[in-house]
């Protein structure tokens, strides 16, 4: 018997099908990981790991890496990817439905967020009527930040259509109490995609798509974490970023 895992899924309030379902496995091969004590393919361990925001050696650990997997129950960092495209669109799906005081959105144009997932915008919506706040800031489209961007990245002022384009998903939360959109004229070095006390920071890398660019999964661990340092330069932004109204 795994306890570890049994353990990790009854904190969570979930049954080995809740966890066969978010990281698409049947749910019989979950069942064999905690009866019969099964460890499965190291890509199997670290989405289960992601999925209950703990470590692999938490679920599976070793009598010789004991106090590793102790440590790593405190570390900040829950998770890191080699792209934003490597994370599992689970993830985000269930970091927004989970949020319940802050949802926080800083990028140039995230068209992502609604293609890879059409309710995305209803899902803020959800989650500002029950009581979150709800801050999305987006590039200017004719801002000179969006301009430079664009030709680092090599596709001009396409950015700038991009950014009009993602825009236009979210005129609706214009008129949703909790919900505030801004444009910003700023250079981002990350994207930032906070929830609560968690956060998902996409690294900009010159002449590089952020889809194509590193991806740290943080939590917070009060002072001086990399996620309080990161909220405050959302929080700059958001300061120096106007309310959008027609553009």
């Amino acid at each position: 018997m795994n306890d570890s895992l049994r353990n990790a899924l009854a904190h969570r309030g979930w049954s080995s099908a809740d966890l066969a379902q978010k990281i698409e496995l049947d749910e019989k091969t979950v069942e064999r990981w905690i009866t019969k004590d099964r460890r499965p393919h190291r890509r199997n361990q670290r989405l289960a790991a992601d999925a209950l925001e703990l470590s692999i050696d938490q679920l599976w650990p070793d009598d010789v890496r004991h106090d590793v997997a102790a440590a790593g129950a405190h570390a900040e960092i829950v998770g890191i990817y080699p792209n934003r495209a490597s994370v599992p669109q689970w993830k985000w799906i269930s970091l927004l439905k989970e949020a319940q005081t802050n949802v926080d959105v800083l990028v140039f144009a995230g068209t992502f967020l609604n293609q890879t997932n059409p309710r995305f915008p209803a899902m803020l919506t959800e989650r500002a009527e029950a009581g979150a706040q709800v801050r999305l800031c987006f590039g200017s489209p004719s801002g000179s930040a969006v301009a430079l961007r664009g030709e680092e990245e090599g596709i001009g002022s396409a950015l700038g259509a991009k950014v009009q384009a993602s825009l236009t998903y979210f005129s609706a939360l214009r008129d949703v109490p909790g919900c505030e959109i801004r444009l910003h004229n700023t250079a981002l070095y990350a994207s930032i995609f906070r929830y609560d006390s968690q956060a998902m920071i996409n690294a900009h890398l010159w002449g590089s798509p952020a889809s194509a660019n590193p991806l740290l999964h943080v939590r917070d661990r009060g002072e001086d974490s990399m996620f309080r340092k990161y909220i405050e330069s959302f929080d700059a932004v958001w300061d120096s970023a106007r309310l959008w109204t027609t553009e």
